[in-house]
């Protein structure tokens, strides 16, 4: 096909699954979306629940969010619902708000040939990447406009019905995730696919075809095209999934990791320690969000900076002669920074991420009331817990120095104030001394 409009897409014929042939309820359904999509259709539209949503209700998972498909415009659609909002410059979408639910209603895509005439809705850049998007068009092009087979399924809550543009039931037979149309044309479109598939191989325990798969591999470098802000989402969603090692593991192998985490991909050799401890971070985060408790994407991220960060500061060290104090405080910086140029982290996570990096120092240095304002600070017990997976994975002082943090926190005031005499007398007299302060200088 064409590398540079999806018009000569050709989809299988279309099937329509009955109700009785599928296992979707609209009790399944969220309330909310099967109000909107009943509204839309009173006013003489065609309105579709579509793509992740109805996927998910065929796999008998319970979807994330409630996606609508129809040929109302955006401004016929904010017209229907005065608690509507239109977002979006490349894509313009309606967002339907009802409290903290929010069905997102997207117009019927067309094909997006770039001519004089419709140059101010459709735009590729060099690389063929869609940089704007706001051709509309008929149902059966918008599903040649979908990414994957699985996504192109449309829900009809007036007869139940679901239409197949794509083959999407067979895909999910067959357990397979299989792009639309060509994937050199599709992954040049939008690159971020490269990392949806990856996703939904994990998620949903599939297999990506040969073609599909074959491409990524050609083709991950696109993803260096892609704005910081939009993958900093694209990666909570591959990585705070509950399916984060597997998906973890697929970037690996596909080559897209480095492609995320530039500093940090060159260091992770089979059993090499920085492997080892990100393996057993995502493990951790894994295990916390299947059990439905808290996660924050600041301890991720600084596990997966920390080794490049210590690698910085001991090269400042040795080439600029820094103190190893100054030449951690740089290193914290540049390594930041440059993970900023290809995902845009943001501040309330990296002023988190920095603290924890800090503390890893000052952990160390245990003596008298430092001990206790430690205990004490909001972000001990996240820098505790780094702390406590470096240790498990290098072993040594470090793994001791974890260990008597540990104690330190189960025991009761008097042990406390023995373990710290302990260590004053084990360090000898010269470190248990105060530091005298210098005497001001009279005016």
């Amino acid at each position: 096909m064409s590398t540079d409009d999806t018009t000569q897409i050709t989809l299988p014929p279309m099937k329509v699954i009955t109700q009785n042939e599928h296992n979707i309820r609209v009790e399944d359904i969220s309330v909310n979306a099967v109000k909107v999509l009943r509204r839309l259709n009173a006013a003489g539209f065609e309105a579709y629940l579509v793509g992740g949503c109805v996927r998910d209700l065929l796999l008998n998972q319970h979807p994330k969010d409630f996606d609508i498909a129809t040929d109302a415009t955006p401004e016929q659609i904010k017209a229907q619902f005065k608690n509507c909002r239109i977002i979006g410059r490349r894509f313009r979408l309606a967002h339907v708000v009802f409290g903290r639910e929010i069905i997102e209603v997207a117009t019927f895509r067309g094909p997006h040939i770039q001519d004089k005439n419709t140059s101010d809705k459709s735009k590729k850049d060099g690389e063929g990447q869609l940089v704007r998007d706001n051709v509309f068009g008929t149902l059966e092009q918008d599903a040649a406009r979908r990414d994957f087979t699985i996504n192109a399924m449309y829900y009809n809550v007036v007869d139940g019905t679901i239409r197949d543009f794509a083959g999407g039931i067979d895909s999910i037979e067959e357990k397979t995730i299989s792009l639309i149309g060509d994937p050199e044309t599709r992954y040049r479109e939008d690159p971020v696919r490269m990392i949806r598939a990856v996703r939904f191989a994990a998620k949903l325990d599939m297999t990506i075809d040969e073609v599909s798969d074959e491409a990524i591999h050609k083709f991950a470098y696109l993803l260096e095209n892609i704005p910081p802000a939009r993958l900093f989402e694209e990666v909570l969603k591959l990585l705070f999934s509950g399916q984060g090692l597997t998906t973890y593991q697929l970037l690996l192998e596909y080559g897209l990791f480095d492609k995320l985490f530039p500093q940090t991909g060159p260091l992770l050799k089979t059993d090499s320690r920085e492997r080892k401890f990100i393996d057993q971070v995502i493990t951790n985060t894994d295990n916390r969000i299947n059990n439905g408790q808290r996660v924050t994407p600041a301890f991720l991220y600084a596990a997966m900076l920390w080794y490049p960060i210590e690698e910085h500061s001991q090269k400042l060290v040795i080439e600029s002669g820094l103190s190893p104090a100054d030449a951690f405080n740089m290193a914290m910086s540049d390594v930041l920074h440059r993970q900023l140029q290809r995902i845009m982290i943001p501040k309330r996570f990296s002023i988190t991420m920095r603290e924890i990096w800090s503390f890893q120092h000052r952990l160390s240095r245990r003596y008298g009331r430092r001990a206790y304002q430690m205990l004490a600070h909001p972000r001990f017990r996240a820098a505790y817990d780094f702390l406590l997976l470096r240790g498990e994975i290098e072993g040594g002082e470090l793994y001791e120095l974890a260990q008597w943090w540990t104690d330190f926190q189960e025991v009761d005031s008097d042990t406390r104030k023995r373990m710290i005499d302990d260590l004053r007398a084990q360090s000898g007299p010269r470190n248990s001394r105060r530091r005298k302060k210098p005497k001001r200088k009279p005016n």
